[in-house]
This record gives C-alpha cells, structure tokens and sequence, in this order.
C-alpha cells in the first residue's frame, strides 16, 4: 500500500519544476488585433450549435490586453515556470509567410517578463488553433501543413530561441487528430476515421520537422519536448484485454511508438486497415518523425474503462469527451466505454489519481531512459466567488485542494520508486474558454469573472503557492493565505 500522503510531509527536488499553464485560444483573447489570423477553432466556435451558448474565445481572459498583471500574478504565487501556447495564427495569420512582428513582440515580451520574474518559459508551439487558411487547403489531412509547421517552428525559434527554456511541439495530438477529425467535437469538426488516422501521421511529421528547425535555430540549449494526453485504460467483461489493447493502440502507441521508437504499431495498422491503407506514411517519414526528445510531457486527468460491445444492448460511449455524433476510435466501432465509479469532477471525469501513478511507472518501465514532465493536471468543479465584510473576494474549492493533493502525492510515489519526473504543471493557471464546454468548466486555480476579467485567487492558488515555494506539499489543515 502506498505511504499516506496525509500523514507524511513530502517533499520534491531543489531543481523540480513547479509551474501552471495555459492555452493561447483559451485566454489571449485580442482575437482580430495586431495582424493575428482566424484560427480553426475562431471559425468553430462561431459556429452555431458547436461549443455551449455559442461562447466564443474572442475575449476570453482577455490575457493579451493583461499581460502584466498576470505575469505579477504569476509572481506572486511563486511559480517556478509557466508553460504557454503561442498562436500560430497571431505568428502567421495564413500559415506561412513572414512572421508577423507584432504577433512576435507579444511572445517576446511574455518570455522577457517571465524571466523578469524568474519564472522558466515552457513554449507550447501547437495547442489547436491552426490558421484556417491551412484547414481551407485540407489541414492536418494535408501533407503540406506538416511543412509549414516546420516553417512555423523555425521563425518563432529565431525570434525567441535565445530565451525560452523548454519547447514544445505539440499538445495532445490525440486531440487534434481524433476528436478534430473524426469525433466533430473539436475544431475542425470533421467527422471521417480517415482524415482522423491521416491527421494523426502528419501531426507525428510536424513535430519531428519541427524539433529539427528548432535544433537549428536556437541558441540558448534549451530541452525539447512534445505532450501527449495519455488514456489510462481499464478493461471490463469478456474480451477486457483486447478492447484495452484496440484503444491503447489508437489512443497511446499510435504517438509512443512513432515518436520514441521510430514504427507504427503492427496491430495499429491491422485494426485499421479498413478504414485506411496509411499510404499516407512516405519513405522517410519515420526517420523523421522519431528525433531525440529531452523531455515527454506527460497530460492526465482521469481514467478510461471499456469493454467489448455485445452488438444487442444499447452501446455505452463515455469516453469522457463531448458528443458531436461522429467516433474519435475510427476502427473500433465494437469497444464500447464504459461510466466509471465517482467521485467526477464537474467535467463527469473519475477522480483517480492512482492512475497517474501507474502511468507514470508504466512509461518508465517502457521507456526507462526517456525523462518525463506532467504538463497538464487539474480539475474542475462548480466554484462559487463569495465576498467578505471587507469587500474582498474569494473562492472556497475544497475539491480541488484535494484533487491536487492526492495527484501529487501520487507523482511523488513515482518520483520515490525511480521515475525520472522532471516537473508538474497544474492546470489550468486561471479560468478560461473550456473549447466545447465554453466558459461552462472551470478549471483555474485563480477565478476569471467574465463579465469584470476581474482575478481572485482561489483557495487552490493559495494552497499551490505554498506547495510552490516550499517545494513541500502542504499537510492537510496546514493554513495558507
């Protein structure tokens, strides 16, 4: 049994990073400003009945006007780095051509700011918001977007290469090619098993391509990285092993495999040669795909159970994801997923931070040389902001407090078995546009109101900021202000 993380005061490494992060479309706002682009999920969310009460990230936390205060926020909550997504189309409102300055001096003066403030910047490259000039040309199916994404890469590496810590070429290509692609529950909103596995290959492209622009260009020997959002996978009933198999093949090694050990997985390929021929794979593509990474960020919110459907009874599909009609499993029609036990968050995840724990240790027994970074973890909940005699404000989030607790309790278990873990970026540093959900989730440790853009730390913030700077997790009862 593992040590009881309430009881016993853990403690991280002097150099582990601690820090939050966030995502450009969900907080930039400044949607039509300074030379940036529409996005595909500008076009998405403008769409009527595609994300809830047609919420838009147009505004958002209207981050770009409140670069400032936020990077003082940052600040304050003692953050060690703070992982970031730069907007391709505020870099390149068409997806190539000359980098536009005034998309590039907002990055630099973040990067400036967080160095300022001794806060390591963790650059995203691709977190969903490709320019819809390249989705009109066929996007992520297409062949050619992978290279402009190398183009991409190497014009934000010339300009910030000198500053940033660590880079990252894409989060979560899961879902970017599955729920964008063949589930219409992200932007583009396409709905084709094919476009999705064809999506997925160049995807895999791009950040290889990527990282070797990057190596080019920067100067500063920054650490390399790409984060993918891993599927935890209980299996149930008859047949548990293969339906855990089909989807660990589509959801995990589809990425793994490629990524770090240069081949598609052969079952991958058998799964779902119905759906697609992967003719799209070219000589060379692998070689190219598969490029020494210093760092795999590692995304994990909650576990996935499923089960062989049974083909009579009516077939489950809570795969924890937004339902827009089409299958983000192309292949897989006959695995069904199955509602897990709560406690949930308020998105309907499972709270399982067991979960992490073994995926953390099954990385390292699989790729025990390879360093890993938990890039993305948080929860949310229903927060309700009260208001003092004093006129202040706040937000009470138990549930959070102990969600976090318990995961990163659950990392440090890892951490004392052997698991070469790098870091822990919580998600997400304040409130924003939740995709799909809209501004209906909230996931920050620090409150947005909408209406005001007005901050209020959360009860989380201020137990994060003593986890921050102490390197300790705080004990339970232990008082934070």
């Amino acid at each position: 049994m593992p040590t009881d993380a309430n009881t016993q005061q853990l403690t991280f490494p002097a150099d582990f990073l601690l820090g939050s992060a966030t995502a450009a479309y969900q907080i930039e706002g400044a949607a039509d400003e300074d030379g940036r682009g529409p996005s595909i999920w500008d076009t998405y969310s403008h769409t009527p009945g595609r994300t809830w009460n047609g919420d838009t990230g147009d505004v958002a936390a209207d981050h770009y006007h409140r670069l400032d205060e936020d990077l003082d926020l940052m600040a304050s909550l003692g953050l060690k780095a703070y992982r970031f997504s730069i907007a391709w189309p505020r870099i390149q409102p068409t997806g190539r051509g000359p980098a536009n300055p005034k998309g590039l001096d907002f990055y630099s003066r973040l990067v400036d700011g967080l160095l300022q403030r001794d806060i390591a910047p963790v650059a995203t490259l691709y977190h969903w918001d490709l320019p819809q000039a390249l989705e009109d040309e066929g996007g992520w199916t297409n062949r050619e977007t992978a290279y402009a994404f190398a183009d991409y890469a190497r014009a934000v590496g010339e300009a910030l290469g000198d500053r940033v810590a660590i880079w990252t070429t894409l989060n979560e290509p899961w879902c970017s090619a599955y729920l964008g692609y063949g589930a219409g529950a992200h932007a583009p909103g396409r709905s084709d098993g094919a476009a999705a596995l064809t999506a997925v290959h160049h995807l895999n492209l791009a950040h290889g391509l990527a990282v070797q622009q990057l190596r080019a260009v920067t100067t500063n020997d920054p650490r390399y990285s790409v984060t993918l959002n891993f599927h935890v996978l209980r299996g149930e009933g008859e047949g548990a092993d293969e339906a855990v198999r089909r989807i660990d093949a589509l959801a995990n090694r589809a990425f793994t495999e490629p990524l770090l050990r240069g081949h598609y997985p052969q079952d991958l390929l058998e799964d779902t040669a119905a759906v697609t021929d992967w003719a799209f794979v070219q000589d060379g593509d692998l070689a190219q795909i598969q490029q020494p990474l210093d760092l795999l960020g590692v995304n994990y919110y909650a576990t996935t159970a499923v089960r062989l459907w049974d083909g009579v009874t009516p077939r489950q599909n809570n795969d924890g994801h937004k339902d827009m009609g089409g299958s983000p499993w192309p292949g897989s029609t006959h695995v069904e997923f199955v509602a897990q036990e709560g406690p949930h968050t308020a998105m309907g995840w499972n709270i399982d931070p067991d979960g992490l724990e073994e995926l953390l240790l099954d990385l390292h027994t699989r790729f025990p040389d390879q360093p890993l970074v938990i890039t993305e973890n948080g929860a949310a909940f229903e927060d309700h902001v009260s208001t003092g005699p004093d006129g202040g404000h706040a937000v009470h989030d138990p549930e959070r407090i102990d969600y976090l607790h318990r995961h990163f309790a659950a990392a440090h278990r890892a951490l004392t078995a052997g698991v070469d873990l790098r870091g822990y970026f919580v998600w997400s540093l304040m409130d924003n546009f939740e995709w799909g959900y809209g501004y209906s989730k909230r996931f920050g440790i620090v409150h947005v109101d909408y209406e005001t853009q007005r901050r209020t730390l959360k009860d989380s913030a201020l137990w994060y900021r003593e986890l921050a700077t102490t390197g300790s997790i705080p004990l339970p009862g232990t008082k934070v202000a």
